[in-house]
């Protein structure tokens, strides 16, 4: 038997790519995101209450990959890249159905011309994900204090980041100050593939973040962003 899915909802976000978007909701919690809703979900009556949680889970589509299928098994990255576990013991994105679910901090719900939107923080999807349903998280029955996170227990471990002289002068102005803060919390998260950490890197990496391309390097565990391209038009 087959089931279709309709989406209800397109993600807006910063990671304009699956390059260095977060592996985890929450570890960018100065990113800011919003959802908006489309269809028959696109209605005000559908949100009614929402504001009354801190916080949704969001169940998505990994839309980027569902042509390519699925693997049974993954390299996650917490383990290096390198040990191979069942796809189910993971959250990688080849998954049989492409489905997946963030756990997200809830901003504020407002209505845009004829769009509702659902403004969120410490989103970890592409810009244009969609979003297949949206569910309030319930912290009495969602949060569990005494659950064992595997080879995921621990908080992931993050690199310091400093702009070169050039790179700081694009943030001149408070205006940017939050892009700043974002960039920062993305790269400290070391976005390289898993077999590049630890071990002598000369390359330079771009990320788009927002508009820009975002150059930066890694030498002796610091993060360097050494500039900001123009802004990028689409």
């Amino acid at each position: 038997m087959h089931y279709q899915i309709e989406p209800i909802g397109i993600v807006r976000s910063p990671y304009k790519e699956k390059f260095a978007v977060p592996r985890q909701p929450g570890l960018v919690p100065s990113a800011r995101s919003e959802i908006v809703l489309q269809g028959e979900a696109n209605a005000l009556e559908a949100v009614r209450g929402l504001e009354q949680f801190s916080h949704l889970w969001l169940l998505f589509l990994f839309d980027q990959n569902l042509e390519a299928g699925w693997r049974p098994t993954v390299r996650p990255p917490r383990l290096g890249g390198n040990e191979r576990i069942g796809v189910f013991a993971s959250r990688a994105t080849f998954r049989p159905n492409g489905i997946g679910m963030s756990a997200v901090e809830l901003i504020g719900v407002r209505q845009q011309g004829s769009d509702v939107i659902i403004e969120l923080g410490g989103v970890d999807l592409v810009d244009g994900t969609p979003i297949v349903d949206i569910k309030p998280y319930i912290p009495y029955s969602d949060s569990l204090p005494h659950a064992h996170g595997g080879f995921a227990d621990g908080e992931p471990t993050t690199l310091p980041v400093v702009f070169s002289e050039k790179a700081e002068s694009q943030f001149k102005g408070k205006q940017l100050a939050r892009q700043r803060m974002v960039i920062t919390e993305v790269l400290a998260q070391d976005p390289r593939p898993a077999y590049k950490k630890g071990k002598e890197d000369n390359k330079e990496y771009a990320v788009h973040l927002f508009d820009y391309n975002v150059k930066f390097t890694v030498a002796n565990d610091v993060v360097t962003v050494t500039a900001l391209d123009k802004p990028i038009t689409k």
